[in-house]
């Protein structure tokens, strides 16, 4: 591969919180993200990990079993490509807080984002996920502990009391709670260790940071998805963490679920700008400072979060970014590099790479405005639902049959929906036939009587789970 690039280390993020792929669709990718440049993958599991015993109500009914994880990993390794796993252990804790037999570990009773770090009970459950999740994958090197958008930390009753002490802050509870966790992944499993998102740890003052303990112990991820990244701001940064004691650190971009909650297709020329920006802060620091870089794949802004770009569909944004970041920019050589790998003719949004891509721009360019425009025609209802069935049939080969379902609830049923009660509306509205006059013609038979609006019944007959 390329020697220019300053990121030794390129982890593609996937996002198993929503839509995670089938096995199948893996071994069909993992090749490609190999050739595009990557040689890792950070794997956020949360609710789809096998978790047993006390934890197994984590499993969501699409979770995958320990041999999935297993040939995952096998699949992975068969090309080069490093697994991080990555377990929530303070904010986003939704997927374990939501339950009802942990309910009292929240921060703040009302919300179930935010673990209360005051209780033993929340530092015993995050080992005991952490404990499983390296179970099953021995030898990893690094580990995800999260530890990102921690809302209303401080805020619960535990807290309040606890900061009303002198020189408690939230700064301490949060660096606190980060040295916990990870203290006790040094000591289970001494060869691991961990990342943490940054965003917590940006404004805590130098001082604070270096005295913690916290340096010695993980490394920060520095994440930026924007176009227009402060390079700069970002170059200080990671010397102000280098001064605090942190010996390594990482950046994160993006390539895909950052630009909107329900955005369909992604921006590739956001995410290209926002990546050729990490290029330029990796080229502002001190040599090797900075490991590698993750290009996250947001699949949702929370557990509770819709659907946003699916991994088929960012492919696209995912090989331009890749092979930027591989090759030191994008010039011509690799936008024809790109091109080729993908097997495509073009980057535009004609060339495309798969029935799922090719479908996904035709639902979302076109759908809601075609049925604004041409409501009054009853033969787009069969030609919506037949496509809306091919794209069911081309998600089914990927995703479980809850993630097909979702996305055509959000993204297709809607509008289906409005043009069907439309068709129902006009056809209610409709005047009588006249009376046929007498012949031959009385005797035909009622489908060879001409062409009517499709009724609701026969629309789509499994519109619920096309």
């Amino acid at each position: 591969m390329s020697g220019s690039s300053p990121f030794k280390m390129r982890f593609v993020h996937l996002d198993l919180k929503g839509a995670p792929p089938k096995v199948s669709y893996l071994s069909e990718i993992f090749p490609l993200f190999h050739a595009l440049g990557a040689n890792g993958l950070l794997i956020e599991y949360e609710d789809t990990f096998p978790y047993e015993g006390p934890l197994k109500l984590l499993r969501a009914p699409h979770a995958y079993s320990p041999s999935e994880v297993t040939e995952v990993l096998r699949l992975a390794a068969a090309h080069e490509l490093e697994v991080v796993p990555l377990v929530q252990t303070f904010g986003h804790m939704e997927f374990v807080l939501k339950h009802e037999a942990l309910a009292h570990l929240r921060e703040v009773a009302l919300f179930p984002n935010t673990l209360n770090p005051h209780e033993a009970e929340s530092l015993a459950l995050v080992g005991a996920m952490v404990d499983q999740v390296l179970e099953l994958h021995p030898g990893a090197r690094w580990l995800h502990i999260g530890c990102d958008e921690v809302y209303y930390l401080g805020e619960g009753e535990a807290s309040r009391q606890w900061l009303q002490q002198e020189q408690n802050t939230t700064a301490t509870l949060c660096l606190s709670h980060m040295r916990a966790v990870a203290s006790h992944v040094q000591a289970r499993h001494p060869a691991t260790t961990p990342l943490v998102w940054d965003d917590m740890l940006r404004d805590i003052p130098e001082d604070q940071l270096s005295a913690s303990g916290v340096p010695q112990l993980v490394e920060p991820v520095l994440w930026d998805y924007g176009a227009d990244l402060d390079v700069q701001g970002k170059a200080l940064l990671m010397e102000k963490y280098r001064q605090c004691g942190f010996p390594r650190l990482w950046a994160a971009s993006a390539f895909k679920g950052a630009t909107g909650p329900s955005q369909a297709l992604p921006p590739i020329e956001h995410h290209l700008r926002n990546n050729l920006q990490w290029l330029q802060v990796a080229a502002q620091g001190r040599k090797d400072t900075l490991q590698g870089i993750i290009l996250t794949g947001w699949q949702r802004y929370d557990h509770f979060s819709v659907l946003c770009e699916l991994l088929p569909v960012g492919i696209p944004s995912l090989a331009v970014c890749l092979q930027s970041l591989l090759h030191g920019g994008f010039t011509e050589d690799v936008r024809a590099r790109v091109q080729h790998l993908l097997g495509i003719s073009s980057l535009e949004i004609a060339g495309v790479l798969s029935d799922i891509l090719a479908l996904v721009i035709q639902v979302s360019l076109h759908l809601r405005s075609s049925v604004d425009e041409m409501l009054q025609m009853d033969s787009l209802l069969g030609r919506w639902s037949g496509l809306a069935q091919e794209l069911a049939a081309a998600l089914r080969r990927v995703f479980p049959e809850g993630t097909v379902e979702e996305w055509l609830q959000e993204n297709v049923h809607p509008s289906l929906g409005q043009l069907q009660a439309l068709l129902q509306d006009l056809e209610a509205a409709s005047p009588p036939p006249p009376p046929a006059s007498p012949g031959p013609a009385q005797a035909r038979a009622p489908e060879d009587m001409g062409a009517h609006p499709v009724p609701s019944s026969s629309v789509c007959p499994t519109l619920a789970s096309c």
